[in-house]
């Protein structure tokens, strides 16, 4: 069983190129699940991939599967529409820096 799954996000048939990040459609209501996500210990990192306005979005997410992964991440005001999910796999931790 994998330590946790890496969750790829991309731009979804929704983004607007016109308007940053934070100023989206259901940006508010998307942050709020996603803080709630980290709350539960769900989402143990995440966030855009270099350019903070780029295409891309990186979560890592501590789970029981890949079924519990998108039921989770489906709820979320952004899924299907301004983010797509594009991939999510197993991630087993080798290294670790001490905490």
């Amino acid at each position: 069983m994998a330590d946790y799954f890496v969750v790829e996000m991309a731009r979804g048939p929704a983004w607007d190129d016109a308007k940053r990040r934070r100023e989206r459609t259901g940006w508010d209501a998307h942050a709020t699940l996603m803080d709630g996500l980290v709350d539960d210990g769900f989402v143990v990192l995440g966030g855009p991939i270099g350019d903070v306005e780029g295409d891309l979005a990186l979560l890592v997410v501590d789970a029981s599967g890949e079924d519990e992964v998108r039921e989770r991440l489906a709820a979320d005001p952004w899924a299907g529409g301004v983010l797509s999910t594009q991939s999510v796999r197993p991630w087993t931790i080798w290294l670790r820096r001490p905490a």
